[in-house]
């Protein structure tokens, strides 16, 4: 991405959430973003999925400049390239675990999407649990299956929005554990919003995000 910026509109002007922010992230690389509450994290990680635009700046995703798509091209590239774990697990209520996991699978037309969630929820130690709906699920076990949904298309980019915030710390350093083997045998890349600095530190680079103003360490 390159001087990308975001302004937003209210009731007491033009307020400035994201100033000139540009990083390059390679390809297999786990970088973390931390930052304050308010510091502008998550409005990043928005405009890294295209789920949102910028107001300054390009933001470039497989060589694809996402301001050049539409709504349907930008929803495409995440669903080929993107996998998503966020802090409240986002999985759909009245789909089982198994479900959630074949979702973004049939989505993508894949006619195996049962056999890979199945081998998936199994990674993450649910093998029992396929049928379990979410309200049946502890936090920990939501976040797992969570995680399961995202490597099961295999995204070349991870994107985590502090996935373990709802979680205990020992719950938390499980699905922790689980998501960086996950990825080290994926050879994903990850980009980590945290707020934790222990849990940033085990990523290979740290941006540190200031009052929406990017800096390195």
């Amino acid at each position: 991405m390159q001087a990308l910026g975001k302004q937003v509109t209210s009731g007491d002007g033009v307020l400035t959430i994201l100033h000139q922010i540009g990083f390059h992230v390679a390809a297999g690389e786990a970088v973390a973003i931390v930052g304050s509450s308010g510091s502008g994290k998550s409005t990043l990680l928005g405009l890294l999925a295209g789920l949102d635009l910028p107001t300054a700046g390009t933001v470039r995703l497989a060589g694809q400049n996402l301001a050049e798509l539409n709504e349907d091209g930008r929803a495409e590239l995440r669903g080929r390239l993107l996998g998503f774990v966020f802090q409240s697990f986002q999985l759909l209520p009245a789909l089982s675990a198994l479900e959630n996991v074949m979702l973004p699978l049939e989505l993508a037309g894949r006619s195996d999407a049962r056999s890979v969630a199945e081998e998936m929820l199994g990674r993450v130690g649910l093998a029992e649990r396929l049928g379990h709906y979410p309200k049946h699920l502890s936090g920990g076990e939501q976040q797992r299956v969570a995680l399961a949904r995202a490597f099961a298309v295999k995204p070349q980019l991870l994107l985590a929005d502090e996935p373990t915030g709802n979680l205990d710390a020992a719950t938390g350093a499980q699905v922790i554990d689980l998501m960086f083997a996950m990825n080290a045998e994926q050879g994903t890349t990850l980009l980590l919003v945290t707020h934790d600095e222990v849990l940033a530190r085990r990523c290979g680079r740290v941006l540190r995000l200031v009052g929406g103003r990017l800096a390195e360490g």
